[in-house]
């Protein structure tokens, strides 16, 4: 068994993992900051350290303390629109808070890390639908797409440097319980609460633009196909289907049992009109797929909201 400290570890997807992780008999270390995370989403039988990955001295402490053999990177300040009003904010969160990592890592004899990166938003607007993870140009829209792209690029510096072997599970749009129904990002999670709080949810523009939507569970599986094989190199995770957000809005009223109809808002500006990964890769050389059906995720996912 391995000790793996995962970032982020309090989060959305995170604490969806650390809990795997556990259940497969790992031991588990969480370094979270909780400025998203939430302290209640923290396991019990996990070891946690309120800790900013931005504070090299703090996370060169748990690295000396802990010494794990796996990371497993979820960290990150992960709202695009904060990217953009604050590019150096972003990139002081996802580009000097990973290479606080990596450095602590090669320290302290780490021996390998799985991170958390966004097909979503590295591929830019890709002419090629679905996207594999080989297209060109990748000319990502947002700071925060470019942080993730430059990180990918650092994972390979350090793989060829120092030989510290890397996977980086590119994610579609993922969605499930604990997602953070209040942010910017998950549409899932933000319509479901205002439905089942009786709220007139707001389709930004048309409702057209298409998105991957993947269940966390799904995603979950992959990070720990990742964790157990001996690779390196990216990886698309999602379900190669395009789904607009007319379509979940509607799924969602009807599994809600309420009638709101469709409202549109203006559009969003900058904001991506398809995205759509392509994850023969995965099933490849990780021997994963997508096992839940959209209208099954969204069951779950409203059925944790309506208990929460």
């Amino acid at each position: 068994m391995s000790k793996i400290l995962v970032t982020g570890g309090a989060g959305f997807i995170g604490s969806h993992i650390v809990d795997r992780y556990l259940d497969l008999g790992h031991e588990v270390v969480i370094i979270d900051n909780l400025v998203t995370g939430k302290r209640e989403n923290v396991n019990p039988k996990a070891r946690f350290y309120e800790v900013d990955i931005c504070n090299k001295k703090a996370v060169d402490n748990v690295f000396s303390k802990e010494k794990p053999h796996i990371l497993n990177h979820h960290a990150a300040q992960m709202d695009v629109r904060k990217s953009v009003a604050d590019p150096i904010y972003d990139a002081q969160a996802n580009i000097i808070g990973l290479l606080n990592l990596l450095e602590s890592g090669i320290n302290n004899g780490l021996k390998k890390i799985i991170f958390a990166s966004s097909g979503g938003v590295v591929y830019g607007d890709a002419e090629q639908l679905p996207t594999r993870e080989d297209y060109e140009p990748k000319h990502p829209l947002s700071p925060y797409g470019v942080a993730k792209l430059t990180s990918e690029h650092y994972l390979y510096f350090y793989y060829k440097n120092y030989r510290l072997p890397y996977v980086a599970l590119r994610y579609a749009n993922v969605y499930g319980p604990r997602q953070n129904p209040h942010g910017e990002a998950g549409v899932v999670a933000i319509f479901s609460q205002k439905l089942l709080d009786q709220k007139q949810p707001i389709i930004n523009g048309d409702g057209l633009q298409t998105r991957d939507y993947v269940y966390v569970g799904d995603v979950v599986n992959a990070n720990v196909l990742a964790m157990e094989k001996d690779i390196s190199g990216a990886f698309n995770i999602g379900t190669g289907e395009e789904t607009n957000v007319n379509e979940i809005y509607n799924l969602l009223v009807k599994l809600t049992s309420t009638n709101f109809p469709e409202t549109h808002g203006p559009a969003k500006p900058g904001e991506q009109k398809r995205s759509c990964l392509d994850t023969k890769l995965a099933k490849k050389i990780l021997d994963w797929q997508p096992k839940v059906k959209l209208e099954e995720g969204l069951a779950e996912t409203v059925d944790f909201f309506k208990k929460s």
